[in-house]
């Protein structure tokens, strides 16, 4: 009797090294973040009227989302992944991203422990991935409040590429590099279409990176279905870095050195716009030069500080359009920020942020990013305190 014990034993001994093969060849994760605050804005236009505003907010600093990961093992090195991620305003419980289901990412690929990663999809531009880590629009950072102004040079990632076609490499030695080409899907191939590529390097404490983001047509009425989407900047009250174009280009650089507790960066972007009517233009130019330079410190494992200060150099030219005053001179920003923020644990903290915008020129009014509107004046303050947790 005692060798036909041994057999269930044994039966059970291999179901469970085969479910537990199983599930290290495939698995599915659930994914979320949840940020939500109060904000006090000391002047904002809105509806026809002006003053403080409070409100309360969702995503201040990071987005509220879920989503779905998933990879399935191939075989020698290689894997099937995928990711459907989802924006919401935890305050309503709309969606957001223009009220896409997945509107922050939504692809799929093949990645290989050789040649890289492929992805198809809605997904961000290289800009945002090698040098937005570097700025203080990280998302370890002050991400959507700490926005350049308009996020004119989208390291804010206000848009996110449809139709896209995405491949990254692997890490060589801590040199990465990738590039994006996103299709207008239109039988005019030039119209709304988009392309980047950008590439990062580490070396100990030193973390440089650089990339560059092109967009042709997105001006354009006839093809909304392309690479981008003219009403989703505005739809998510960033203030608009797609204000519409013939092309759009953005250049952009970063440098971070980590000493001890502390962390200095430092970002340089420029971005053009060709052919616009924002700004009162008719089908001028705009361009903006951002100099940032940032600062993180961590006090204790619990309390992290932040500060970053951004100079923005606008240039125009160009007709106005009729019956519109015409800005007298270029305009210009500067905008502090600071951030405080506590841990209660890996998943969970409450931080509080300040921000301070100067706008600098004839006509120019300031706008923070998540203000809730643009100012009277040339000046705003912003002052919010939330609550992150993550799972």
């Amino acid at each position: 009797m005692k060798p036909m014990k041994k057999i269930p034993i044994a039966v059970a001994v291999s179901a469970a090294l085969a479910a537990s093969a199983a599930h290290a060849q495939s698995s599915v994760t659930l994914y979320g973040l949840i940020d939500a605050g109060l904000m006090y804005t000391n002047n904002v236009s809105k509806g026809g009227s002006h003053g403080a505003l409070i409100q309360a907010t969702s995503g201040n600093i990071n987005g509220s989302r879920f989503g779905l990961r998933g990879a399935e093992d191939l075989g020698g090195g290689l894997k099937a992944i995928f990711v459907l991620e989802n924006g919401f305003n935890v305050q309503n419980g709309n969606l957001g991203q223009h009220s896409r289901l997945f509107g922050r990412q939504a692809f799929v690929g093949l990645s290989s422990t050789e040649f890289g990663t492929v992805t198809l999809g809605r997904q961000y531009d290289s800009l945002v991935d090698f040098v937005a880590p570097l700025s203080a629009t990280a998302g370890t950072f002050g991400d959507t409040g700490f926005a350049h102004p308009f996020d004119n040079d989208n390291l804010n990632h206000s848009v996110r590429m449809s139709n896209a076609v995405k491949y990254t490499s692997n890490n060589f030695s801590g040199l990465k590099f990738g590039g994006m080409y996103a299709f207008s899907n239109s039988t005019d191939f030039a119209i709304n279409r988009a392309y980047s590529a950008g590439a990062s390097f580490n070396y100990g404490p030193f973390n440089v990176a650089a990339g560059y983001l092109q967009i042709n047509g997105s001006n354009s009425a006839t093809n909304t279905g392309g690479a981008v989407d003219v009403l989703e900047s505005t739809a998510n009250g960033t203030g608009g870095f797609l204000v519409g174009a013939h092309v759009q280009r953005v250049v952009g650089a970063g440098l971070n050195y980590a000493f001890g507790p502390a962390v200095v960066g430092f970002v340089y972007t420029n971005s053009h716009f060709q052919g616009t009517n924002s700004f009162n233009l008719n089908n001028g130019s705009q361009r903006f030069d951002n100099y940032e330079l940032n600062f993180k410190y961590t006090l204790t494992p619990a309390v992290t500080l932040g500060i970053a200060d951004t100079y923005t150099d606008g240039r125009l030219s160009g007709a106005t359009l009729a019956g519109k005053p015409a800005f007298g001179t270029d305009p210009k920003f500067n905008q502090v920020n600071v951030q405080a923020v506590y841990a209660f644990s890996k998943r969970t903290d409450v931080y509080a942020e300040g921000m301070y915008q100067r706008a600098i020129g004839q006509n120019y009014v300031a706008f923070i990013n998540t203000a809730g509107g643009a100012s009277t004046t040339g000046n705003q303050v912003v002052g919010t305190v939330g609550l992150r947790t993550r799972f």
